[in-house]
């Protein structure tokens, strides 16, 4: 194997939900799932140097929402990957927190893919990353994947909407996981669609859509000015709050960017592709 040049760097890809079907609540007190994930080109930032030990470094604006944090998946991450030596990991934390970006699974995404580039990925990764998440997995590839279970049994999505011009809007309203699955009404609306990504994306749903407005209001005004764009799809991704809206081309986009950025200069957001 040849010689890894260090620093190493990544990009935490943004995960959005382009629908996420809710079935049903298993007895493990998981939820039974069909989702397709898509990355956007933009996110976190990572690097590693080469150290006596592994250790984290957080900077960026969402940097204090983890300051107090006793463990960090990153470093759990690190702990599952046999090196020499150990990793100074520095990451900038863009994406915010809480978010339904699956920002810190896709830290960890990161991590491995980095080690991957090493050449000390383990060959039983995948378990090691469900163990971490049921969002780790697909964020280690950061590519259009279909997951069902609870997320982590991943098969090839069509890619008909790679480039596909992606603006995120987030309320600034940390919004947690568990509270949303937990007001989930637990009706099963049905399988999530068949065909190519966008006829996924346009026929499909957000299960979690509701509970989390019920939980976090703001998120209806997210879409609400997200629905006024001319996009051709908003919706919330993941548990929220950040909902997504997907455009034809980029003049559309920043134009929406713009607007929001306007009229709601306290809103959080990010422009990119989808990958």
């Amino acid at each position: 194997m040849e010689p890894v040049d260090f620093p190493l760097s990544e990009t935490a890809y943004a995960k959005i939900n382009l629908a996420l079907h809710v079935r049903r609540r298993r007895e493990d007190g998981y939820h039974e799932l069909e989702t397709l994930f898509a990355f956007v080109d933009a996110g976190d930032a990572l690097s590693a140097t080469q150290a006596g030990g592994d250790s984290l470094a957080i900077t960026g604006e969402f940097s204090p929402l983890l300051a107090g944090e006793e463990s960090n998946l990153v470093l759990d991450a690190l702990a599952l990957i046999p090196r020499e030596g150990g990793w100074a990991v520095a990451l900038d934390k863009a994406l915010p927190v809480a978010a339904g970006l699956g920002g810190g699974s896709a830290d960890v995404g990161a991590v491995f893919r980095m080690a991957r580039r090493a050449g000390v990925l383990p060959d039983n990764w995948h378990e090691l990353a469900a163990g971490l998440g049921a969002d780790v997995p697909a964020c280690v590839e950061s590519i259009a994947m279909v997951g069902r279970g609870t997320g982590t049994e991943l098969e090839p999505a069509p890619e008909d909407l790679k480039g596909c011009p992606v603006l995120l809007v987030n309320p600034r309203v940390p919004l947690p996981t568990g509270p949303v699955f937990k007001a989930w009404d637990r009706v099963d609306r049905g399988a999530m669609p068949m065909g190519s990504a966008r006829e996924i994306a346009l026929h499909g749903r957000n299960d979690l859509e509701a509970p989390a407005i019920s939980i976090c209001p703001p998120v209806a005004d997210v879409l609400a000015a997200l629905g006024q764009t001319g996009a051709w799809l908003a919706r919330m991704s993941g548990s929220g709050a950040t909902c997504f809206a997907l455009f034809d081309d980029l003049a559309a986009r920043d134009e929406a960017a713009a607007t929001i950025a306007a009229d709601h200069p306290q809103w959080w957001q990010m422009a990119g592709l989808l990958r």
